[in-house]
């Protein structure tokens, strides 16, 4: 559940999983972060400073850069002098041991821990890259919010990586925003219908209606598609749940960009680009992925907030639309 509390014991824990195991090898563990946007550079400064601190981890961390050019400087080398990422997370300094690496393979060879910190969209392509270069014995730590629709119906962002790569792979997030750690995927149509009301100057009733009715459809979302529906509601109470939900109902670049959406008239790709400053959106994407599961099993009826959500995203139906939803939603009925 990632505050900068909780995230600070990533490698600690790790560490400690692995104590008896790295006494007996003949080099520290050695970590990469697979990814190195806003979050992900957020990401790399507590890591920097643990892997620093701990005697069983090599003081290097290599994190995966996607190489761009910045004034005429790559990225990779302007992080690599100045310890900065001046466009993801410019005004945040990271640690001198954490080297940016333009090439996947490079970054992840050998890598004893690999924390993923991407898009979710982009996954599978990154764990096809990788194979080959990372052992079945290294651990992963997935930091990506999000599902995935592809052939086989939904799937977690964690079991593409464990089945794709062969490793071990836990899960950490909850309430977060990457410059607030540093000094957001399951609940993010919700957080994209949040800035319609923003958008359209709705008020905080309005507002707590779709984070209230938003959290329902989630939860029955997750206990509808869950293995052997085994989800418990108390999960929804934690940090990953209702705390991130209001956090980035408030605060995420979700939220803001949706908010613009109605406030402009531009579209989504637009408005992405401009305000974003190359970072990517969940939300939409994400809409779009639970719609299409919901079509495909006849649900689309009982989840009218994310339906409506995907529409006005996709289908250009009116933003207006979405109050109607609210008011005649089946949890009022």
């Amino acid at each position: 559940m990632p505050n900068s509390g909780v995230i600070s014991e990533i490698l600690p824990c790790f560490c400690e999983e692995k104590r008896q195991e790295a006494s007996s090898m003949a080099s520290p563990l050695k970590v990469c972060i697979v990814g190195s946007g806003n979050w992900g550079s957020a990401i790399a400064r507590i890591i920097g400073n643990n892997a620093r601190s701990l005697q069983h981890f090599a003081t290097t961390v290599k994190m995966w850069v996607f190489e761009e050019n910045i004034n005429g400087r790559k990225l990779t080398d302007i992080i690599n002098t100045e310890h900065e990422n001046v466009k993801y997370l410019p005004g945040y300094k990271l640690p001198e041991n954490v080297v940016a690496v333009p090439q996947l393979r490079d970054a992840a060879e050998g890598a004893d821990l690999l924390v993923f910190v991407v898009p979710h969209q982009f996954i599978r392509k990154l764990c096809d890259e990788m194979l080959g270069c990372v052992s079945t014995k290294a651990r992963g730590i997935t930091l990506i919010k999000g599902i995935d629709e592809g052939p086989e119906g939904l799937k977690l962002i964690s079991d593409i990586i464990r089945e794709k790569m062969g490793i071990d792979i836990s899960v950490l997030m909850g309430a977060n925003i990457a410059n607030e750690v540093a000094a957001e995927k399951f609940c993010e149509t919700t957080i994209v219908g949040a800035g319609f009301c923003d958008g359209l100057r709705c008020g905080d009733n309005t507002k707590a209606a779709v984070i209230r009715l938003g959290l329902m459809e989630m939860i029955a979302f997750a206990k509808l598609f869950s293995k052997n529906s085994s989800v418990s509601t108390a999960t929804f109470l934690e940090s990953c749940g209702v705390a991130d939900l209001i956090t980035t109902c408030y605060g995420g670049r979700n939220r803001r960009v949706a908010e613009a959406f109605v406030k402009t008239g531009k579209s989504i790709e637009e408005l992405e680009m401009e305000m974003l400053n190359g970072q990517k959106l969940q939300g939409p994407a994400t809409s779009a992925e639970v719609y299409h599961i919901l079509k495909q099993k006849n649900l689309v009826d009982k989840f009218p907030l994310f339906t409506a959500v995907y529409q006005i995203c996709f289908e250009k139906k009116p933003v207006q639309e979405m109050i109607s939803c609210l008011q005649s939603h089946p949890e009022h009925m």
